[in-house]
């Protein structure tokens, strides 16, 4: 009895001490300066502080499962206005278009069609080359792919919204609303993350 009585209390010790070397690690984790690289949190570039903690496949794995998570996000706005021009030419007033009204509706097709291939073409490029040890230069194709095509999608919502403008209230307001909703757009999709990415890089120097 004596001697289980003792396993049992090293056991407790053991595992008690165990227990605060962790909740120790999580409070100076939580508790560094944020420019200190063991937070986590501070370092400029981003997901590279986490490059020393993690095995190479490790972090492909990540940065994959983060790829594909963004894409589900982006891939339903493009479907739903992909859904919306296929019916378009259905309607009886599409009778009623232009010329050049219709030309800039197929624009708008076909860049939207363009914009949802390169949001697929990730996963084609997964499925393809399957266990073929392909992944690093899987993701740098696929990262280019998804920037195409987020591209894509920005010029296609936007001739979208001068078309339909044009509709409602003639060309020069579809105008004005077309290059408000470009502006709005390449700021929000790529000059905050680029000029964020430009702050880092000059930090670094």
């Amino acid at each position: 009895m004596r001697l289980r009585h003792r396993c049992t209390r090293a056991v407790t010790v053991q595992t008690a001490g165990a227990g605060r070397r962790r909740f120790a690690r999580a409070v100076e984790r939580y508790l560094v300066p944020v420019s200190d690289p063991r937070s986590g949190t501070g370092a400029p570039s981003g997901d590279g502080v986490r490059d020393d903690e993690e095995a190479p496949n490790e972090r492909l794995n990540r940065e994959l499962i983060e790829l594909l998570n963004e894409l589900r996000v982006a891939l339903p706005g493009v479907q739903v206005l992909f859904a919306f021009l296929l019916i378009v030419p259905f309607s009886d007033r599409f009778q009623d278009l232009t010329g050049s009204q219709r030309a800039f509706y197929f624009a708008t097709f076909v860049g939207t069609t363009i914009a949802t291939g390169l949001f697929m073409a990730p996963t084609a490029y997964h499925r393809i080359r399957f266990r073929e040890g392909d992944k690093e230069r899987m993701l740098r194709t696929s990262n280019r792919f998804a920037i195409v095509g987020i591209g894509f999608l920005a010029l296609s919502v936007t001739m979208a919204v001068v078309l339909t403008a044009d509709l409602l209230f003639g060309l020069a307001t579809a105008v004005l609303v077309g290059l408000a909703t470009f502006a709005f757009l390449v700021w929000v999709w790529f000059a905050i993350p680029v000029a964020r990415k430009i702050r880092d890089e000059d930090g670094l120097d």
